[in-house]
């Protein structure tokens, strides 16, 4: 098995997953670029069914040579650039590894597979994590369901959106066995500290001002992410080729909901009034961090994922609630500091604020 982006957040939940709940060997395959690193895979680097290959997956040449030297029959492309924000201010490494990328993992395989007999080629699966975000957005209510026609509203959403078309494309056109995955918003341990979770995490312990674009009213419809990571499993198994799975949690939130629950599991397990740094800005909670600055250009109002289809046809169910899965992510951070102080220095990134468009 080919684990492409498998350095990054989920994509090192998957490999740990994997290799936990598999036989397969694990073949990472990742540029290394600002959110994956090696420090995410210390756990399983001498495992004996797991190698590493540092390979750019927009290089067609070099990806053959990966295909032809590990010969697999599953690749799970992970492999993408995901931060909305990164997106506005520079939108062309999305649309180099989130479009070309795709395009160039499905073009390898498909002239790998020109070698195979048939039964070799009709065993061969090859998973794409998609995102709901390429459905655009919902009013008050309304969930996305695998027949939602794309809109997608961001670069990063249209870059994603394109890759889903060129999968499908593949499928439709060469026979390719393809499964996509359109996932709603992951949550849990090694989240590369941009994202909404972590950086709160971080900043309030820091006492650094917890950003809350506009109203702080968005919503988004939020999965732990080992329970995403069995739900891909599932699906790479069991999927009809040429079919999409939405795999979702039905636990939304607004944004402001996310951030409150943080600071009162905060001050539930690092109470405010025994951390210096809140002391040195006279404030007795962390929710008076809470500053509300300008929204995010184009920011989409609400998602939420209708996953009948993962549950009716393959039986996958959720086994965390946002409840449990938010408090073991918080545990998990202020048990790991120093991987997050590692990973922040090894990426030279401060969490600053990104995505304004200016």
């Amino acid at each position: 098995m080919i684990v492409t982006g498998g350095a990054g957040f989920i994509g090192t939940n998957f490999v740990r997953h994997a290799l936990k709940n598999t036989d397969y060997r694990v073949v990472v395959l990742d540029k290394l670029t600002y959110a994956g690193s090696l420090l995410n895979l210390k756990q399983v680097e001498n495992h004996e069914r797991y190698a590493f290959e540092q390979a750019d997956i927009a290089d067609l040449d070099a990806i053959e040579d990966i295909y032809q030297r590990y010969q697999p029959d599953r690749v799970v492309n992970f492999a993408a650039e995901t931060h909305v924000d990164r997106s506005i201010d520079g939108p062309e490494p999305f649309v180099r590894t989130n479009l070309v990328g795709t395009w160039v993992m499905l073009e390898a395989a498909r002239r790998y597979l020109r070698d195979k007999n048939e039964d070799e080629a009709s065993a061969f699966r090859l998973l794409h994590v998609s995102t709901d975000e390429v459905y655009g957005d919902l009013d008050e209510t309304g969930l996305f369901h695998e027949t939602t026609p794309y809109a997608p509203s961001s670069p990063y959403s249209a870059s994603k959106a394109g890759a889903d078309h060129m999968v499908h494309a593949y499928h439709r056109t060469y026979g390719l066995n393809t499964i996509i995955t359109n996932c709603s918003n992951n949550y849990g341990p090694f989240q590369f500290p941009e994202k909404l979770i972590p950086v709160v995490i971080l900043n309030a312990l820091e006492a650094k001002d917890l950003r809350i674009y506009g109203d702080g009213s968005n919503i988004r419809d939020w999965l732990y992410v080992e329970d995403h990571c069995s739900g891909i499993l599932k699906a790479l198994e069991n999927g009809r080729p040429g079919r999409n799975y939405n795999i979702g949690g039905r636990n939304e939130r607004t944004n402001l909901q996310i951030i409150d629950r943080i600071c009162k599991l905060l001050e539930k397990h690092r109470p405010a009034a025994e951390n210096p740094a809140m002391q040195a800005r006279g404030l007795k909670q962390y929710a008076d961090l809470k500053t509300f600055v300008e929204d995010r250009p184009g920011h989409d109002l609400r998602y939420a994922i209708d996953a009948d289809r993962i549950r009716e046809e393959l039986g996958w169910e959720p086994k965390h609630n946002f409840d449990s899965g938010i408090e073991h992510t918080v545990k998990w951070y202020l048990d790991n500091l120093d991987w997050c102080k590692d990973i922040q220095e090894e990426k030279n990134y401060n969490r600053e604020r990104l995505g304004t468009g200016k």
